[in-house]
Order: C-alpha cells, then sequence, then structure tokens
C-alpha cells in the first residue's frame, strides 16, 4: 500500500513538473523568436529590401486613380465599345472633305476618342457636325522637334498623338486604336475580335500594306496607321509614358508608323498582323479584292482617295455610306466569301456579302476563286519584276469561262418576319463575251437580279465559310440563294 502510494504520488508529480517544464520552454523559444526578430530588423535591414506589410502598403498609396479604376471597373466583363477608345489623326484642310469618312462609322456618345487636327477648324466646319467625333488641335511640339532636328515634324506630331489621347481619356479603357482621317473602321467587329484577346498583356496589331515594297521600305513588322493600330492598355500606357523619350532616340525616322513601330519594340512588344485591317495601298479599281475578301472579320478600309469608288455610278462618298447601310444589318458577314454551285447549269456563284456576287458559266473551285482578280494596280509605279502583293491574284481576262458577271449590292433589308436579311444584287454592266463553249454550260446574260438571303443572327464562329442552296429556274432573270451552314464533309468545288 505505502509502495502503491508512493507511486502514485511520483506520477502525480512527474506529470506536474512536465507541464510547467514544457510551458517555460515555449516561452523561452517564443521569447528568443521575438529577440532574433526585432535583431533582424535593427541590425540588418537592407535599405533596398522592404516587408510584404509596407510592399502593400505603398502600392495602395501610390497607385494611380486611373489604373485603380482600371483594375477594378467590370475587368472580368466580355468586351464592349465603351473599352476602346480612338485617336484618329488629320489636318484641317483635309477634314472638310474626308469627315464624311468618318461620320459614316462613328456613333456619336457612344464611340470614344477625338480627332486631332494640325490647326483649328474654320470656315464651313465651324459650328463642329455632332455627328464627328470631339476634336483637340495636337499638342505644339516645336520645342521637341528643334531639339532633335527631327527630320520629319509632321510624323513626330502624329506620333505624340498617342501620348495626346491617352492623356485625355483612359479610364476604364482595354483598347486604344489609332486611325487617320479616312479610315473605316467596323465597330461590332473589332469587338468581337478584340474581346478574344486578353487586354491585360502587351498586344500591338495592325494591317499590313496590300503592296510588298512598302512592307520592305518599311517595315515587314509594323502596323500601317490607315489600316488602324492597336494596343492594348498596358502596352498604350507604357507607350504614352515613353513617346516623347523614343522620339528623341528616333530623330531620323520619317514614318509616323514606322517610329511607333520602333518605340513598341523597344518595350519589348512584337507586332501581330490582323488579316481584316486593311491599308489599301494599292490604285485604280479594288473590287477585286473586296470581292475575294481574307476569311477574317472585317475590321477597317483605308485609302479611299486614292481607289476608285467601289460601287459603280457612286462617288466615293455614296459608295462608303452604301457600304456601311449592309454593315448596319450585319458586319460579321460583311466581304465574307460564299461559293456556291448550280450543277444543272454548271454556275458557280461567289457571293461577296454586302458588296457583290459574280456568276461564272462553268464549276470553279474555291481554292481558285478565293484569289482576288486583279483588277488594281500598285500603289506606285509597278517594279519590273513580281512579286507586287501580298497575295495571291487572278489576272483579268477576256475570256469566256474565266471571266465573271458582275452584280453589286443594289439594296438590303430584313424579311418580313425579320427572321431573315435579303440582300438585291444588280447587274453592274453587260459582259459583252459569248458564252462559255465547254459543252454542258448555259450563259448567264439574261440574269440581271440576284437575291442573297442570310440567317438575321451574325455569325459567332468564323472557321468555315458558309454554304448556300441556288434557286433558278432556266430562262428567269432572277437567281435567289440562301446561305446557310455547310454539312459536315462538304466540298465547295
Amino acid at each position: 500500500m505505502l509502495f502503491s502510494s508512493f507511486d502514485s504520488l511520483k506520477e502525480k508529480f512527474i506529470s506536474i513538473f512536465d507541464k510547467y517544464f514544457v510551458a517555460n520552454l515555449c516561452k523561452i523559444v517564443l521569447l528568443s523568436g521575438v529577440i532574433l526578430y526585432l535583431a533582424s530588423i535593427f541590425l540588418f535591414k537592407d535599405s533596398n529590401c522592404s516587408s510584404y506589410y509596407e510592399l502593400l502598403e505603398s502600392s495602395n498609396n501610390n497607385k494611380s486613380p486611373q489604373i485603380s479604376h482600371f483594375i477594378s471597373s467590370n475587368d472580368t466583363n466580355p468586351t464592349n465599345l465603351n473599352h476602346i477608345v480612338f485617336g484618329l489623326l488629320g489636318s484641317e484642310k483635309a477634314w472638310h472633305y474626308r469627315k464624311n469618312y468618318i461620320e459614316s462609322w462613328w456613333k456619336p456618345k457612344v464611340t470614344r476618342g477625338y480627332l486631332f487636327l494640325d490647326v483649328p477648324p474654320s470656315g464651313n466646319l465651324l459650328p463642329w457636325s455632332k455627328n464627328s467625333p470631339p476634336y483637340k488641335v495636337s499638342k505644339n511640339i516645336t520645342k521637341l522637334v528643334q531639339e532633335t532636328h527631327h527630320v520629319a515634324p509632321i510624323m513626330a506630331r502624329m506620333v505624340h498623338g498617342i501620348k495626346e489621347i491617352f492623356d485625355q481619356e483612359h479610364e476604364g479603357v482595354r483598347w486604344l486604336i489609332m486611325g487617320d482621317d479616312d479610315s473605316i473602321f467596323f465597330l461590332e467587329n473589332i469587338v468581337d475580335v478584340l474581346g478574344k484577346y486578353d487586354h491585360n498583356k502587351y498586344y500591338y496589331f495592325g494591317g499590313q500594306s496590300e503592296y510588298i515594297l512598302s512592307n520592305f521600305w518599311f517595315s515587314f513588322d509594323q502596323g500601317f496607321g490607315g489600316a488602324g493600330i492597336i494596343m492594348s492598355f498596358p502596352l498604350a500606357k507604357a507607350l504614352a509614358e515613353d513617346i516623347e523619350s523614343c522620339l528623341r532616340r528616333y530623330p531620323f525616322l520619317n514614318s509616323a508608323d514606322l517610329i511607333t513601330m520602333t518605340c513598341i519594340v523597344d518595350l519589348g512588344a512584337n507586332f501581330s498582323p490582323l488579316k481584316g485591317l486593311h491599308q489599301f495601298d494599292l490604285r485604280g479599281d479594288i473590287s477585286g479584292l473586296l470581292s475575294s475578301h481574307p476569311k477574317a472579320p472585317l475590321m477597317s478600309l483605308h485609302h479611299f482617295d486614292a481607289t476608285s469608288p467601289i460601287f459603280p455610278s457612286m462617288d466615293r462618298i455614296q459608295s462608303t455610306k452604301h457600304l456601311m447601310r449592309a454593315a448596319n444589318y450585319d458586319q460579321s458577314r460583311m466581304l465574307q466569301q460564299t461559293i456556291c454551285h448550280h450543277r444543272s447549269s454548271n454556275w458557280t456563284f461567289s457571293v461577296s456579302w454586302g458588296y457583290s456576287v459574280h456568276i461564272y458559266e462553268k464549276i470553279m473551285p474555291r481554292s481558285h476563286l478565293i484569289k482576288p482578280i486583279q483588277t488594281f494596280s500598285a500603289w506606285v509605279a509597278k517594279p519590273e519584276n513580281p512579286p507586287y502583293y501580298m497575295f495571291n491574284t487572278r489576272s483579268s481576262v477576256k475570256d469566256s469561262c474565266e471571266t465573271p458577271h458582275l452584280f453589286f449590292l443594289k439594296s438590303i433589308g430584313e424579311t418580313w418576319n425579320r427572321n431573315e436579311i435579303m440582300a438585291t444584287y444588280s447587274r453592274s454592266a453587260v459582259r459583252r463575251l459569248p458564252g462559255c463553249p465547254i459543252g454542258g454550260n448555259h450563259p448567264a446574260n439574261y440574269v440581271n437580279k440576284i437575291q442573297v438571303y442570310s440567317r438575321r443572327t451574325k455569325r459567332t464562329e468564323m472557321d468555315r465559310c458558309e454554304c448556300c442552296d441556288i434557286i433558278h429556274t432556266t430562262g428567269s432573270n432572277k437567281a435567289q440563294l440562301k446561305l446557310r451552314e455547310c454539312l459536315t464533309n462538304e466540298k465547295i468545288a
């Protein structure tokens, strides 16, 4: 019994000793840790390093209101037109006759951006049209130009416009687009295309010149400004902050687009061409190219002053407005090429939606018809040897089987039930060639009207072109085409 009591007492003593010993040991370890931490702060602190809390406080205190708004304002929502700001560069002299180009697509109080003029507007430009973008007069950078002996003051002024548009308005902006005073933009397609990219990364989009030597003379890795230069917000911000320094670094460059590209490359971004942006460094009749548009959403058109009117019997301004009427119904299909065959007549239809329809008097494969007919000429005197263009072309020949019957958009509207859009195309001129002599083929001289029906809903995916069904009775002067999605494995040949 004594030993039993002693053992019990011993166990209690050990238990009490262990408890206090462990508790005191923990206190000692904790106290040692605090002492070591304080010593590391006061004795070993590196002036170039900051604690997590210091960095967090510094970040909150120094973050600019604009950037804070950009990060927190619906940043995860789909891109819309309000996320895009336009900087358009022009001259007071040219704006008198070019404003109609911009007003054909600009949406007052909806589209964001400014037109930058070289001098204040005068004459019949006042009062300023409510249908035009609000204007600003470009900042006077004469001092910078004189200090650097810049070889192209006008080009320096255009490049400096990037900083000026950014300084004017960038709250909540995801994309900055620079263009000229005769650039025609297709806003819905631009929103859809840019919505596929992460606007928080560095992106530099643009269109290359169609004329191969223009790219060679300047750069194959630059966006041409008339087609539109597109920058994501972080890149635009970095470029705006560096633009004056960059103008001082490169006073010997004489092209605004080349200066812009060079400044962007110095910031670590690379050029990404988009086929839907068109500089149109071409002369004359560009209908051949518009009728075989690349399989990409149409985003811009430029240099309409340098080309013939795109619709017969219309001037340039009328042609622009006529094309935009179709764009107001469905931009996703604008100029998209659809190839269809009418086997009983051995005809091939090539539809450039919203613009033209061609009828060929023989069965033609799509691989051939996607090459534009060379109705146009080079931007400058043609060099002795090809290549001339950045794409393959077909020669414009007087051959009954190779020369199409041409039809251009006459009118467009919704069908009575509003489920479809009907575009009517009329013959532009008599072809004045005999019928294709291949056996079994039929002449198409008597057809003078083509109606093209398409769904009212826009196409969201462009991985494949559309197909169509043709309704035509031999001898009828009218043909009807109904666009539809292609069947699985349906061959367009």
